[in-house]
């Protein structure tokens, strides 16, 4: 005679008269769908994809959970081959599309992230994202980062400047320098070459264009009281992101600046926000792209990329160079351009890295060196200063990918520059 636990998982799972092997069927698919994701996660952990905390346990956490709740409701078949469907519609769409990503297939992957990356924008009905002032936090990546006050990327000034130098430096994820930690982005490094009579104030934002540093420059310039004596502008390759979309606003708002919002996670629902669930993330961000008021009038995505240059892109890059060189000079603000470095090393095959979504990684940095062209006459057009820092004398190592500088390449760059400002702005 079976014991009782024995009869009661019988029971349990319908394999006792009256049979019921729909619950045994439910249950099995269950078992088949757990095993699954057990392999996922030894393979993950495996690759060191797989933190022991953090967003992707939860996820396999959840699905575990899931399993059970499964398990517990066999006895209602129904209801229990529902959540059978939910688990293998998660499975699918995180584990699944993730491997899918990491052989090469697909373009994005509902996992969760295998960290815990601290908020470090909030949103800004202008600029779209900008830095949450008085932050410090250490990234996903151990890198410490610091906000001062004012909403820059770096440290609070020490004391009055009224006896400094300020020096404000603008660009994109590449002037915050996503790739250093405190005190070693270029903007830190070239304070450190200055000297003390130098204050460089970081105003580089992931992701800004032109278009941004002209809404900066117009109203945002002046931080902690004392205007700057100069401004270096690090631009090009951000701007390159609107390369040949039809139709393209001119002042980038159709796809560039909305996407700003879900770039920097500042998107109250939806976005680029990943759940530990994929449907809750589908759902959040069907929310979001139908519901919310910013939305996008224009989706590059998916579509094949192009090759050559985009002369309408040119004109507007060229037209707010020169609007933000007169907002200086009416000001007495000396303006320095520079043009953008990237890392030729990895741009070159016929795939996408996805930060551009019509341009090929191979004819990124032919067109970058165009665009450095376009700034090199438009500075000499307007008597302003061009730095044009050789791209041959950066190697793989000064970045940390395609074109954010490593500590090593933050440091060079700064020297580079820092004879030109101490000229220019004495």
């Amino acid at each position: 005679m079976p014991s009782p636990s024995a009869t009661f998982f019988l029971d349990h799972f319908g394999l006792r008269r009256p049979y019921r092997f729909e619950r045994a069927i439910v249950g099995g698919l269950a078992v088949l769908l757990v095993l699954l994701a057990l392999l996922a996660a030894l393979w993950m952990r495996a690759i060191d994809e797989l933190p022991v905390r953090g967003p992707r346990g939860e996820y396999f956490l959840y699905l575990l959970m899931l399993f059970v709740l499964v398990l517990s409701l066999v006895r209602w078949p129904r209801l229990a081959a529902l959540l059978v469907v939910l688990m293998a519609f998660e499975l699918t769409w995180g584990a699944g599309l993730f491997a899918l990503h990491r052989v090469g297939f697909g373009t994005a992957t509902l996992m969760p992230p295998g960290k815990f990356e601290p908020q470090r924008f909030q949103w800004h009905a202008l600029l779209q994202a900008v830095p949450i002032p008085s932050l410090k936090l250490t990234s996903s990546t151990g890198l410490a980062i610091q906000h001062t006050r004012e909403g820059t990327r770096g440290q609070d000034p020490q004391g009055s400047l009224d006896s400094r130098t300020v020096v404000a430096t603008f660009g994109g994820s590449t002037t915050y320098d996503i790739g250093a930690g405190e005190g070693e982005t270029w903007p830190d490094r070239l304070g450190q070459a200055l000297g003390d009579r130098y204050f460089i104030v970081n105003h580089g934002v992931p992701g800004y264009t032109t278009a941004e540093h002209l809404i900066q420059t117009a109203f945002y310039q002046t931080k902690f009281g004392k205007p700057p004596h100069c401004a270096i502008y690090y631009v090009g390759w951000n701007d390159l992101r609107n390369a040949h979309i039809a139709n393209l606003d001119p002042g980038y708002a159709d796809f560039h600046l909305p996407s700003q919002i879900d770039s920097q996670k500042v998107r109250r629902v939806g976005g680029a926000h990943v759940t530990f669930s994929p449907l809750l993330t589908l759902l959040m961000r069907f929310v979001g792209a139908n519901l919310d008021t910013a939305r996008y009038f224009a989706d590059p995505y998916g579509k094949p990329p192009v090759s050559g240059d985009d002369p309408n892109l040119a004109a507007i890059y060229k037209r707010n160079i020169a609007a933000i060189s007169a907002i200086n000079r009416q000001r007495g603000v000396t303006t320095i351009w520079v043009g953008q470095l990237l890392n030729r090393e990895r741009l070159m095959g016929d795939g996408q890295y996805g930060w551009l979504p019509l341009v090929r990684d191979r004819d990124l940095w032919p067109m970058q060196q165009r665009f450095n062209e376009v700034l090199k006459q438009a500075a000499d057009g307007l008597g302003d200063t061009y730095v044009g820092i050789d791209p041959a004398s950066f190697v793989g190592v000064d970045f940390v990918d395609q074109g954010h500088f490593s500590a090593r390449g933050a440091k060079r760059f700064a020297d580079d520059l820092a004879p030109v400002v101490r000229r220019l702005c004495p």
